[in-house]
């Protein structure tokens, strides 16, 4: 067999083992989905989100519909979101499965930390946005809102605010093992993540203002956290490298040690 046959052999048996891992992930999504349409339901499920905004509205104001079939899709849309972030640790296990082979032994016993601490940093971000972002940033609007005005949002256009927002958030929440990962693959140093502080802080606040509302409280609430989540990940990260130095040169002495 000649060496373009094997490497074509290699990149055919790699797209099988992706194929293999997208569908075990979409099928672990779509089960999830399918208990949670059963139990407890689309409505319900759609309900629960829509708490903080309906919490912020006048007594006796509801949100409202425009499109025909919006309120059948709404509520599918919300709970393939519910099911796609209960089937999150399967979906990133099956990404972590396709690129352990090319890591070294070391590398691969992150996986079930980096999955654990990835979906529920994922989760937390989500969560704040819910309880204490939503609550406080509709709330803030309402205030602000004439009293000739009887605010009544779209649904279609609360839910896709609200998932840009839990989007966000998860990702901004994920800025600790962004950090870490950096730091154990060599690409940077702890030093150099702490000189970058500056910019960093630059960057949150501008990708706040992208992607929030345009209101200062939604910004700031974005970014403030994203900040102190980056401090987390040095100092995550500069705890690690120092248990690697100490175990290395624990390893150095014992070797030391038992040379003739």
């Amino acid at each position: 067999m000649t060496q373009d046959a094997s490497t074509q052999d290699t990149f055919i048996s790699h797209l099988v083992e992706l194929r293999t891992r997208l569908l075990r992930a979409v099928v672990a999504v779509i089960l999830v989905f399918i208990v949670l349409f059963i139990y407890p339901g689309p409505s319900a499920i759609y309900d629960v989100l829509a708490q903080p905004m309906l919490s912020s509205l006048p007594e006796g104001t509801r949100m409202i519909a425009t499109g025909v079939i919006t309120p059948f899709m709404v509520p599918v849309k919300v709970t393939m979101m519910a099911a796609f972030v209960l089937a999150l640790p399967v979906v990133l296990y099956q990404a972590w499965a396709f690129v352990a082979p090319g890591l070294y032994k070391h590398e691969q016993r992150l996986a079930l930390p980096l999955i654990a601490s990835s979906t529920l940093l994922f989760i937390l971000g989500m969560a704040f946005c819910y309880f204490v972002v939503f609550r406080t940033v509709f709330q803030f609007i309402a205030g602000f809102a004439p009293q000739s005005i009887t605010p009544a949002p779209d649904i279609e256009a609360y839910v896709s605010f609200v998932m840009t927002m839990f989007l966000a958030f998860g990702v901004t929440f994920e800025v600790p093992i962004a950090v870490v990962l950096l730091v154990k693959s060599g690409m940077v140093t702890v030093q150099k993540l702490r000189a970058a502080r500056g910019y960093v802080v630059v960057g949150a606040f501008v990708i706040a203002a992208v992607v929030t509302p345009p209101d200062v409280l939604s910004q700031f609430m974005l970014a403030v956290p994203l900040c102190l989540l980056y401090e987390l990940g040095i100092l995550v990260a500069s705890t690690l490298k120092k248990r690697e130095a100490s175990t290395l040169s624990s390893e150095d002495e014992i070797a030391t040690h038992h040379e003739p």
